[in-house]
């Protein structure tokens, strides 16, 4: 049964990410790297001790953990948990026309709706389509939730990509896509395919941001591999 406190506790977490800083800290740390404070302070523009008492009560909140590399400190997401909510958070927000006035601010935003890393997992319209193109292939299960399917693990081990399993963390499961607002595809599974995508250079970063871009390799890999429609692309 539910309670009044379990309610306000709920409320006072969530408050977390009633600011404009931390939500963009938190967002910004969906790339699946660890931040120092000063790189985070300049992104947010605000000064050395304003970001430190925001990191604090990120942490203190189980969204953010530290890394302690000699006298360096780091911040990362807690864990794809936590990336699987934020992902979704922002892609249940309204949707707004962004305007843009530049050519490059343009190429930036379809850049990322293009292809983009969501923490340690494709996304964008190339992570969508994965997900599709998969699942008619019959690689991918969504009868009960989301099942790599043994046709699916023998998919990705002809390519030498090893299906991991970790305790507590289903192997694959869905995403909501923040610029697609359809499901791609998270977990185990998806961050040894975003892995091997980027070990055999079919996808590359794009610097200043997460989004990737698919290479010509690429392009004939995933047609090859798993009749990924490029026109969805």
């Amino acid at each position: 049964m539910t309670t009044v406190t379990e309610g306000r506790e709920l409320a006072a977490w969530a408050r977390m990410l009633a600011d404009g800083t931390r939500a963009t800290v938190c967002l910004a740390l969906l790339d699946g790297r660890a931040w120092t404070a000063t790189e985070l302070a300049r992104l947010t523009k605000v000064s050395a001790p304003t970001i430190s008492e925001h990191l604090n009560q990120l942490i203190a909140g189980g969204l953010l953990t530290e890394v302690r590399q000699g006298r360096h400190r780091y911040v990362k997401l807690a864990g794809p948990e936590v990336a699987q909510l934020l992902e979704g958070l922002a892609a249940l927000q309204p949707r707004k026309v962004e305007v843009t006035t530049t050519l490059s601010a343009a190429s930036r935003r379809d850049a990322f709706a293009r292809a983009r890393t969501c923490y340690d997992h494709l996304a964008g319209r190339l992570g969508v389509a994965l997900a599709d193109a998969m699942t008619d292939a019959g690689l991918v299960d969504w009868t009960e939730g989301v099942k790599l399917t043994p046709e699916g693990a023998r998919s990705l081990g002809d390519l030498g990509i090893d299906v991991p399993v970790k305790r507590g963390r289903p192997p694959l499961r869905p995403c909501l896509d923040v610029t697609e607002r359809r499901p791609h595809l998270a977990g185990p599974i998806a961050s040894a395919l975003c892995g091997h995508a980027l070990s055999e250079a079919w996808i590359t970063p794009i610097p200043g941001g997460r989004a990737v871009r698919l290479t010509d390799k690429g392009i004939r890999a995933f047609a090859d591999h798993w009749n990924v429609r490029l026109s969805a692309i």
